[in-house]
Formats: C-alpha cells, structure tokens, sequence
C-alpha cells in the first residue's frame, strides 16, 4: 500500500468516525431537549421519556433542526407554555455541548 493510499483509508475512517459521533451527539441532544420540554409540559417518568424518544424520532423526517424544533414549539404551543424559536434553539445548542461531553464520556 503506497503512502497516499494509506493517508486516503485514514481520512475515510477519520471522516466515518467524526460522522458517527456527529450522529450520536445530535441524537443524544434531541433526547436532552426533549426531557427539557417535557419538565416545561409538565410531563415526568415515563412520559418524560417518551416525548424524549419522540423528538428523536420526529429529527429523521428531514434533513437539519427544523423538523425538531417545529415539534417542540407545536408540542409546548399546545400545552399553553409560552417559549420561542429563539429559545428552543439556543436551548438547542447548549444541549448540543452538553450532548457532546456525554458521548466523549462514554
């Protein structure tokens, strides 16, 4: 295997690496937004988690955070619980870092 050949496998696996811990640091902070929603709902236990679950699963309808944070505003809308874009998002991003050491951690 030549030299260039062996620096291109490790940028594919370095690539493939950074991708998957992108994946599960974006899934992991949906998890921790979605139990922040939930304590503002009200919700607790197991219907805390669920909602979590479901804001996990409500990120693979489309590409990007907007599917995301589209629910949490419809779902916190709905139950009379006054918070903003802007929020949710920056809520967003500090889950984000949170999500991050978790998975570092692990």
């Amino acid at each position: 295997m030549s030299v260039f050949d062996k620096r291109e496998k490790d940028a594919e696996a370095k690539f493939k690496h950074d991708q998957d811990l992108q994946f599960k640091a974006t899934n992991r902070r949906n998890k921790l937004l979605g139990l922040w929603a939930a304590e503002l709902m009200g919700l607790s236990g197991q219907a805390a988690n669920d909602y979590a679950i479901s804001l996990v699963q409500a990120d693979f309808q489309e590409a990007g955070d907007a599917d995301v944070v589209r629910k949490v505003l419809a779902d916190l809308g709905a139950r009379n619980v006054a918070v903003d874009e802007h929020k949710v998002r920056k809520r967003m991003a500090e889950l984000m870092d949170e999500a991050k050491r978790q998975i570092m951690s692990d």
